[in-house]
């Protein structure tokens, strides 16, 4: 069975387990494109390994993954792994920029190594997307002189800086102050409105319920329940997503 029409990426069935742990049990999830599809769960209930399984940081151990119609998984996972680099744009809860390099360093460097692109070229780029995420006064700042949501920022942009068609947000505020939170939030939120295809594992109800097409929540490496926001957060049907978005709501 091959991708269908519309879908930028397929989940069938996979598994991924980590010695006796089974953190994945049998994922099966469509994404469109150019739609923007919120996580959520409890901590430990799979969402950050399912990300990392997209961009083959942790292969399946069983399933099958389609990018754009492509198998990357598999026999086929040997040469997917680049296929997914310059497809698929990640950015982490931490910022991992590199202390010693400026802001627009940061952003060229992938650029140059896996783009070939000339030292020139990947200035530009990376000056005009700093710009694009609100930081075109940084671009010669080393890290330690940005605010955590500055960081961030830069994070983003450099993952744009690979012309991926797909973006992967794993919990990219939960380490950020409250008052840094929103000026990611705004990024990402330009982003979704921009028609990039996005997966984004998140406590931020109120981004869910705003930006996301499609919501997802898991629990111990299922998925229990997805629908629009509407379905999933205001009317749940599951006990356990219920129980969940009781908890989270409250605080």
């Amino acid at each position: 069975m091959e991708s269908l029409g519309n879908s930028m990426l397929a989940l069938q069935g996979v598994h991924k387990s980590f010695g006796e742990l089974h953190v994945l049990r049998g994922i099966d999830l469509d994404v469109a494109r150019g739609s923007v599809v919120c996580v959520i769960g409890p901590s430990g209930s799979g969402k950050s390994t399912l990300l990392r399984c997209v961009n083959l940081l942790e292969p399946p151990d069983q399933g099958r993954i389609l990018l754009e119609g492509k198998e990357i998984t598999g026999d086929a996972s040997r040469d997917g792994v680049d296929f997914v680099r310059r497809r698929v744009g990640m950015v982490f809860q931490q910022f991992n920029l590199f202390p010693h390099r400026t802001a627009v360093d940061n952003v060229s460097m992938a650029q140059e190594k896996v783009l070939d692109r000339s030292a020139a070229e990947a200035h530009d780029k990376a000056a005009s997307l700093l710009s694009r995420v609100g930081l075109a006064d940084k671009v010669d700042e080393y890290p330690d002189r940005l605010s955590g949501g500055q960081q961030q920022r830069v994070a983003i942009a450099r993952a744009l800086a690979m012309d991926p068609h797909v973006m992967l947000f794993d919990e990219v505020t939960s380490a950020l102050d409250p008052e840094l939170i929103k000026e990611v939030l705004d990024v990402m939120r330009q982003l979704a409105t921009e028609g990039m295809t996005m997966i984004v594992v998140t406590h931020e109800m109120g981004f869910a319920r705003d930006v996301c097409d499609h919501v997802v929540f898991m629990d111990e490496g299922v998925v229990v329940e997805e629908g629009p926001p509407t379905a999933v957060l205001d009317d749940p049907k599951s006990e356990r997503t219920k129980r969940f978005l009781g908890l989270v709501l409250a605080h």
